[in-house]
């Protein structure tokens, strides 16, 4: 069965650009007519945004001078081959941190 897998690229588009700070997006987005908090534009160029308004969409490439495509990259993963690459074909994967235990220093 295969899985599609999207990569948000807003962060290495806008480093392309020469902009390395999400504030450097809040003056070009408000010349647009989007008005995003710096909370808001930090989540959008840290995190894969789940969902994504198109005039948001759109006023980034207009700002960036870039396209969809630039920013989103929409992969079809096979969830057989992704298993056969971790040796752990149909097993359930632990992903729980390991037990460590903390000891007050002996004086």
């Amino acid at each position: 069965m295969d899985k599609l897998e999207t990569r948000w690229n807003l962060r290495q588009v806008m480093a392309s650009r020469g902009l390395f700070q999400t504030s450097d997006l809040i003056e070009p987005l408000r010349q647009r007519n989007i008005a995003l908090s710096r909370e808001q534009i930090y989540r959008l160029v840290a995190q894969t945004p789940q969902r994504l308004n198109l005039e948001v969409l759109a006023a980034l490439c207009d700002a960036l001078d870039c396209t969809p495509t630039d920013l989103i990259q929409v992969e079809r993963v096979s969830t057989a081959s992704r298993s056969r690459a971790t040796g752990t074909a149909g097993a359930p994967q632990d992903l729980r941190p390991p037990h460590v235990s903390v000891r007050k220093p002996v004086a």
